[in-house]
């Protein structure tokens, strides 16, 4: 039984997929115009665990990702500049230019943190007429008005708006969240903007309002319905989505609609910097996946990192934390490659009842709410105890995404000839019984990139990460 926390439900609920073997997922994707920092890719990292873990019980998935390549504003009050055209200025491309090449670095950073692409990609500038049907549809019912600068969406409306964020229960003052302007609530949200008068925009369409952009909320109610129908089974995102932009998608959908945008919500956890404040490209304080690269880490160290907290709790980043991490991946991986499938069983018949107890609680921890820390542990202490075979490791790695099998190729490569010269002298010095020479040539090895384990059938090398 899979159980997953509903953000919606405000509780952990089993996961009844609306179509028995299928299920339809929506990522809300990145908002290209700046590259994506390791707080953005924690979410990702958690999502495509939930889709391996899916897929794992069985389940057909079908997963979209919007590309936020329009109408994303520096404000959540639909105030301030376009991020994209923003990011034209400060980089002298045009708007184009600038979502064309983060969107390819975003792309390539999740291929290096072993998350697979969705089944369908779909950029906003590239469905305006879908948001405008959207718009239009929402106008017929009476849910819209228009201001000076925009059409937007009346929340007054709708008597439990908010709900996924439990916003009805909660004290909303004028500036509190948002500048109400000549807007009639302070919660309601722009689902198309004008083009500035006196500016040129690059990104702009003619609508039945006038020439402008769409709003950023109503990309996603719009492309979701389009690819996965409504309601689909989850919709994904990180936990700062879940005070406004998530509640605008659902009030808005479920406007035009009639019925749920989504079943099931759920949400990844801040990464924070030390002294407790979550990394935030606003702020500025934000690291990248390069950055991570150029320090000696390899992505799957990050990936592995963040697998050891629960995607739910906040997590605080350090580089401390994250070399301990890139050490447990090694080890991990040095591991798979001298354990064997002859392990110390009396026969295969215990052998073969062994691994499928061992898979069968590895799904315990997993199929409740992604618990990654307890499925790990278990790994960690039945490698100990050689109580897991490789073919049962590998089998489970399909959830985890760390690429077991792939680093374990690697470490069998050739080693260079100064490399097989320190590990016979090494080897001389342990047989004279020189703990400080064969400690010396450890730290020599270790500098130039390899780790040295002693064991009982001699030395075991492997390349550092």
């Amino acid at each position: 039984m899979l159980k997953l926390y509903n953000s919606l439900a405000r509780k952990i609920e089993e996961f009844k997929p609306v179509k028995k073997t299928k299920v339809g997922m929506y990522t809300c994707g990145p908002t290209v115009y700046n590259y994506a920092h390791i707080g953005n890719l924690r979410t990702y990292v958690f999502e495509d665990i939930l889709k391996k873990v899916l897929r794992a019980n069985g389940y057909k998935v079908k997963h979209v990702m919007n590309i936020t390549d329009v109408g994303h504003l520096t404000s959540d009050a639909d105030q301030g500049e376009d991020k994209i055209e923003k990011g034209s200025k400060r980089e002298g491309k045009t708007a184009w230019e600038i979502a064309d090449f983060y969107t390819k670095a975003f792309k390539s950073d999740i291929k290096d943190l072993g998350i697979e692409e969705p089944n369908v990609w779909c950029r906003a500038t590239e469905h305006i007429k879908q948001q405008i049907k959207l718009i239009k549809r929402l106008e017929k019912k009476g849910f819209t008005y228009q201001t000076a600068d925009g059409i937007y969406f009346d929340t007054s409306k709708l008597s439990d708006y908010g709900r996924l964020a439990n916003l009805q229960h909660q004290e909303l003052r004028a500036g509190a969240r948002v500048d109400v302007g000549d807007k009639k609530n302070i919660t309601d949200f722009a689902l198309w903007k004008f083009s500035p008068k006196l500016e040129t925009r690059q990104m702009e369409w003619l609508s039945p309002w006038g020439m402008g952009f769409p709003g950023w909320h109503v990309e996603c109610s719009a492309m979701a319905e389009e690819y996965l129908g409504q309601p689909f089974d989850i919709h994904c995102g990180g936990i700062d989505h879940l005070s406004v932009h998530h509640p605008n998608e659902m009030a808005q959908s479920e406007a035009a609609y009639g019925k749920p945008l989504a079943n099931y919500w759920l949400h990844g956890e801040f990464l924070l910097i030390p002294g407790g404040e979550k990394m935030a490209k606003s702020d500025e304080n934000f690291i990248t996946l390069d950055t991570l690269k150029k320090r000696g880490i390899n992505p799957l160290s990050y990936r592995y990192f963040l697998l050891q907290t629960h995607y739910r709790k906040q997590l605080t980043f350090s580089w401390e934390a994250l070399e301990a991490a890139q050490n447990g991946l090694q080890h991990l991986y040095r591991s798979a490659t001298v354990i064997s499938n002859q392990t110390d069983f009396s026969s295969a018949e215990a052998l073969a009842k062994a691994q499928e107890s061992l898979k069968t609680k590895f799904f315990e921890h997993i199929n409740d709410d992604l618990d990654t820390p307890g499925a790990l542990a278990l790994i960690w202490t039945a490698l100990k105890d050689k109580t897991i075979s490789l073919e049962t490791l590998l089998k489970l790695d399909e959830v985890l995404g760390l690429k077991i099998k792939e680093n374990m190729e690697q470490k069998e490569e050739e080693l260079p000839e100064k490399i097989k010269m320190l590990i016979s002298e090494r080897d001389n010095a342990r047989a004279e019984k020189d703990w400080t020479k064969s400690d010396d040539i450890r730290g020599k090895l270790e500098k130039m990139g390899y780790e040295v384990e002693d064991t009982k059938d001699g030395q075991k090398i492997c390349k550092l990460l």
